[in-house]
């Protein structure tokens, strides 16, 4: 007997959302496997978020894995540039950002405005972008780090 359309979607819907966003493994489903894969898909992720963020990658060392563990475990991504400026964001807020992350996130904000929500988009007039002590200006299109963040 084949499912109808509906019970299979809401049953994809269910497993695409344990596997990357937290939720619990659905009814069905082995839980051993489940977390096997979430794992292997979070540490996927942490990688392709480690390379369009190196900085903050480099910054965070050895606490890389499970500072971004910690913070995307229940969050679906929004795709490798977002989820690191978000995380980013995150550890700014938290007074938890490395120097390097800092420089990083103040040089990114400069030359691109991203608001949480939508698409980053580059900036079109001159700018100042500051996170943990990080001073960056965008002038005519070129982003200069002013000031380095605090060591």
């Amino acid at each position: 007997m084949v499912a109808p359309s509906g019970d299979l979607a809401a049953r994809q819907a269910a497993l695409v959302a344990a596997l990357v966003a937290g939720a619990p493994t659905p009814p069905g489903f082995a839980t051993a496997p489940v977390a096997a894969a979430r794992a292997a898909l979070l540490r996927k992720r942490a990688g392709d978020v480690a390379r369009h963020w190196p900085l903050l990658a480099a910054g965070l060392g050895d606490t890389w894995w499970e500072t971004f563990r910690a913070w995307a475990a229940d969050r679906p991504t929004k795709g490798s540039l977002r989820d690191g400026w978000d995380l980013a964001r995150d550890l700014r807020a938290r007074d938890a950002l490395p120097p390097l992350g800092a420089e990083e996130l103040a040089t990114r904000e400069a030359s691109t405005r991203y608001d949480g929500r939508g698409t980053p988009r580059p900036r079109r007039l001159p700018a100042v972008a500051r996170a943990g002590g990080a001073v960056a200006v965008q002038l005519a299109g070129r982003v200069r780090l002013l000031r380095p963040a605090r060591r």
